[in-house]
């Protein structure tokens, strides 16, 4: 997680070193250059931004065969932020792909000496993260399985063994520590230098003190870079501008909406010890004293995360170059305070700097990368957290593949820039959330927190109604979704402070609202999900969704189906129901956090016809989940028209009156498996329908319940959500939903052919259910997601969502299992015998757990008859 430097004495060691080696081999502009040479007219690709990720933009693009390709730098290279990187790779991170990303870093920057000639100060020293309560050590044993099943050497050590590691901690308040003893240290601007030297020599032209104006888009397209220096055409550009990332994106004709802000970022810099410290002596991260230390020319470099950041730059192209910033003792205080409780031998050091320099956050704390949603070729990569170094290997990777191949290869979603809306680019919003964020950094996340700032951004018409009867929200997408109501007479304030690794305080009443659900009537308000409505004059709108979907939606008017939207490979770009309203128009349902991703999906791929038209109409409609056996009855009596079965089949859509509004758009699905109906009520009508349909239900034992209820209902009914368990490399066949494939009808889609070859030659992974068998509910600790499987005690893959059933009343996890050769470590095919005959543990936190293998519901589930249809959306289909 942590963090940044390097001093001007160690940059302009390395700068001649760099012109020397690379200036007979590429063309550069610097201000010492008294005929620069002149930009190029063209080029494939334009690159913004000479930091760690740019340079790794381009290393990797030129590795992977792209030489027509222009690095620019408003300053020097590495002079930006990079220049104060503070050079520690760790590979201690809690998301599964950033991870992987500073994994991929720490290998590439430790051969990269060797392949460039430039020194990178590449040091493995190892890393220690403390813990000074039990919570943040269960956290560290989270992070330690992850790290474990991916060969990364880590280990769960007790204080006394820390303090061996490092001699001059403190450990009188430690209850343990993470040790990895393969994190390494580096001189960040260097290793910008050596990943362009390699860039260099592979053909990619870097000119210096050059400034990109704006990026002209014609037809939704990346057509060139307008310079100080003049004009580049070209087919991609790259933002890889830093804390001006956000700046250029909306410089552009187009404007490209990078949420970032920029904070103050403080360490201090110390003359050496008496007895100078040792190279090899591991980086200390102690997360509850919000400081970082490691060893620094003899003596340390020592900085981190104030609960009182200051952020700045919210206007206007501060510096060319960054220069450190005013020093302020006051704010720094508290981080000196806690180093000095860590070490107090350090106590009578002579301080050499105290360094402030700025330092890019995002809204949700993970970087930003991804092509645009509204100019194609526009590719970003920015906002890094603060953890430029650890990442910048990896993300520059993953970048290059998605330019080169169309796709990076793994699952960058959490990544990308699509999972953010135009509303987080609000300048005010940004500065809020910022000042939350860079906090966070150090704060304990445990499952289920939500952010604090930048809420109520975008509401239900419901919200104060519901938020009158005791809701609890949550954010996704920017939307409020209530997670849970707290009945009348419970403390609300302990509710709020109650999160824990272990049983939470709101199992019982998640239980009420499951139990509702099951036994008489529930409302859920799901108005954020993603709408959006297809039409044509003529035939257009079939002919184009039929390729662009799995499913057949050549159905009659009135029916729903539910289908995924793949790419080449197969894969899920979107999971989604589509009503056909009439024979020429459709309305599309599709997770939350789709809408920016699903929306530019369908806009790079539909055909630019006037007589094809595609409508975002979240907003229009309110959508109230009617769950549970007596959802019938209640809509039954508010509409005067009969609900049963014969009358309104499952997955069917009709249009109707609730109450005394008209134009409802009633579905006979509830995205759980469980009986009831969904209500898209036009907002204007939203408050009336609500109150009838609460006033209506009380003889029918109707309550208000939220997302944790109905993620227990969809999980114990092996329903796998897009974004948690589907993603844009899981293919139908891997899921079980073959039978949501048209693969019989002999139509052309997107990705049939990648859906052929698993149908002939199997699959190499698959979605299966555990049903967790020695765990108990009140005193062990809760799966909540991520935690590696175990078969026959060998790694096989990780869950991806887990919850409480409360019908089993037993964990259920839902993951993916794969099969690897012993010897070579070969992926082999998955068989229904493979999931059957294997014996099964679940990795929490280091425990292991028993779990039950199935690759179907457990018929004891299914309280009542259903139909075929229903079965086949809740099973899983075996082979």
């Amino acid at each position: 997680m942590f963090l940044r430097v390097l001093s001007d004495i160690q940059w302009r060691a390395a700068n001649p070193k760099w012109r020397r080696m690379t200036s007979s081999r590429r063309s550069t502009s610097t201000t010492a250059e008294p005929h620069p040479v002149s930009l190029p007219a063209q080029a494939q690709v334009v690159i913004c931004g000479g930091g760690i990720t740019g340079t790794s933009v381009a290393y990797h693009l030129s590795k992977m065969g792209w030489k027509d390709i222009v690095l620019l730098e408003q300053g020097r290279l590495a002079a930006g932020t990079t220049r104060f990187c503070a050079g520690i790779v760790s590979t201690a991170r809690p998301v599964s792909i950033e991870l992987k990303m500073a994994h991929y870093s720490n290998k590439l920057y430790q051969q990269l000496e060797q392949e460039t000639g430039v020194p990178t100060g590449y040091t493995k020293t190892g890393s220690l993260s403390l813990a000074q309560t039990q919570d943040r050590l269960i956290s560290l044993k989270r992070i330690a399985s992850s790290l474990s099943v991916m060969g990364i050497p880590c280990e769960i050590i007790t204080p006394k063994q820390a303090v061996q590691l490092h001699p001059l901690i403190n450990i009188h308040d430690l209850v343990g520590a993470m040790y990895v003893p393969e994190d390494a240290l580096v001189t960040s601007a260097n290793v910008s230098l050596a990943l362009a030297t390699a860039a260099s020599r592979n053909g990619v032209q870097i000119h210096e003190r050059t400034s990109v104006s704006h990026v002209t888009v014609q037809k939704g397209r990346v057509t060139g870079v307008e310079t100080d220096r003049g004009r580049i055409q070209c087919q991609y550009f790259v933002n890889c501008a830093g804390q001006w990332a956000y700046e250029l994106g909306h410089s552009g004709e187009v404007p490209v909406h990078i949420p970032l802000h920029a904070c103050e970022h403080f360490y201090l810099l110390t003359h050496p010890l008496a007895e100078p410290l040792s190279s090899s002596l591991p980086t200390v991260v102690d997360p509850d004293g919000r400081i970082y230390i490691r060893n620094w020319q003899g003596g340390i470099l020592s900085g981190g995360f104030e609960k009182n950041p200051k952020p700045l730059f919210t206007e206007g192209r501060n510096q060319l170059e960054i220069q450190n910033l005013q020093e302020d003792w006051d704010h720094f205080g508290p981080l000196l305070s806690a180093l000095l409780r860590r070490m107090p031998g350090l106590e009578a050091l002579q301080i050499l700097q105290l360094v402030n320099c700025p330092e890019s956050f995002t809204p949700d704390m993970r970087c930003i990368m991804g092509e645009s949603p509204t100019a194609r070729g526009y590719f970003v990569l920015a906002g890094m957290n603060s953890a430029g170094i650890s990442y910048g290997g990896g993300a520059g990777k993953y970048l290059a593949e998605w330019m080169v191949n169309g796709y990076p290869s793994d699952n960058v979603w959490p990544l990308d820039l699509k999972r953010f809306g135009t509303l987080q680019s609000s300048r005010t919003f940004l500065r809020h959330r910022v000042m939350e964020v860079m906090p966070l950094m150090c704060d304990l996340k445990v499952p289920r927190w939500d952010f604090q700032t930048g809420r109520q951004l975008r509401t239900s018409p419901l919200y104060d109604r519901l938020d009158a009867q005791g809701a609890r929200w949550m954010e996704k997408h920017g939307f409020e979704r209530v997670k849970y109501f707290v009945p009348p007479g419970k403390d609300l304030l302990d509710l709020d402070h109650s999160k824990t690794f272990y049983k939470p305080d709101w199992f019982d009443i998640v239980g009420a609202e499951v139990k509702c659900c099951k036994e008489a009537v529930c409302v859920i308000d799901m108005s954020s999900f993603t709408k959006f409505e297809i039409s044509s004059t003529g035939d257009e709108a079939l002919e184009n969704l039929q390729y662009l979907f799995s499913n057949d939606l050549d159905v009659p008017v009135g029916h729903v189906v539910h289908t995924g939207m793949l790419n080449e490979k197969g894969g899920y770009e979107n999971d989604c129901s589509i009503a056909r309203l009439s024979k020429r128009s459709f309305f599309m349902i599709s997770p939350t956090d789709q809408q920016v991703h699903c929306w530019a999906w369908l806009k790079n791929r539909l055909p630019d016809d006037s007589n094809l038209t595609l409508e975002d109409v979240t907003w229009k409609y309110t959508a109230l989940n009617l769950i549970g056996p007596r959802a019938v009855d209640v809509l039954s009596e508010l509409s005067y028209a009969p609900m049963t079965a014969e009358h309104f089949p499952s997955l069917f859509c009709k249009e109707m009156s609730v109450g005394y509004a008209n134009g409802i758009r009633v579905m006979s699905i509830t995205h759980t498996g469980e009986p009831g109906f969904v209500l898209y009520i036009p907002i204007e009508y939203a408050l009336h329908v609500y109150n009838e349909v609460m006033n209506m239900g009380q003889k029918y034992g109707i309550r208000n319940a939220g997302y944790y209820a109905l993620r227990s209902l969809r999980i114990e009914k092996f329903f796998a959500f897009w974004g948690q368990d589907l993603d844009a490399f899981t293919t139908p066949m891997e899921c079980g939903r073959e039978f949501q494939v048209k693969l019989e009808k002999g139509m052309d889609f997107v990705g049939q052919e990648a859906l052929l070859e698993q149908k002939q030659n199997g699959v190499y992974k698959r979605f299966t259910m555990f049903i967790l068998e020695d765990h108990d509910t009140d005193m062990d600790l809760w799966p909540w997601w991520g935690e590696p499987i175990f078969r026959n005690g060998r790694y096989v893959g990780k869950t991806t969502s887990s919850a409480y059933s409360y019908t089993l009343e037993r964990h259920v996890c839902l993951g993916f299992v794969h099969n690897f050769d012993e010897k070579t470590g070969e992926e082999l095919v998955v068989t229904t015998d493979f999931i059957n005959q294997g014996e099964y543990e679940i990795d929490i936190a280091g425990q292991r757990f028993q779990a039950k293998a199935k690759l179907y519901p457990f018929s004891s589930l299914f309280t009542q008859r259903r139909r075929k249809d229903e079965v086949e959306l809740s099973g899983y289909q075996t082979e």
